[in-house]
């Protein structure tokens, strides 16, 4: 009886520890899942910094943003001398139609 109680304590504690075991375990592989999705999602975000990278040195190919600056003011202007241009063109047209239209009636 001795032998067996020994025994039975003894296995009884075994499957505790392996009990044990099995749930730290389960514990580690839902925490490596975790650690996997997360780098899944670190990588998916890598892949996108390295697009907007690549995006970015294809548009500084083009132009730079100081580029696009002076581009845009030099449209400003160019769009103000042809409103003068055109008023001036306008005046010039009216001031001509006068001047033929007093010389008809002179």
């Amino acid at each position: 009886m001795d032998k067996t109680s020994g025994w039975e304590t003894y296995s009884k504690l075994v499957l505790q520890q392996l009990e044990t075991m099995a749930s730290g375990i389960e514990g580690l592989r839902t925490e490596l899942q975790d650690v996997k999705n997360q780098l899944t999602e670190l990588k998916a975000k890598e892949d996108r910094v390295q697009d907007i990278k690549a995006w970015k040195e294809k548009i500084d190919e083009v132009a730079s943003p100081s580029q696009i600056k002076y581009a845009l003011r030099e449209l400003e202007n160019l769009k103000t001398f042809k409103t003068k241009a055109v008023t001036i063109f306008m005046i010039a047209q009216a001031f001509t139609g006068f001047i033929l239209a007093y010389a008809h009636l002179i």
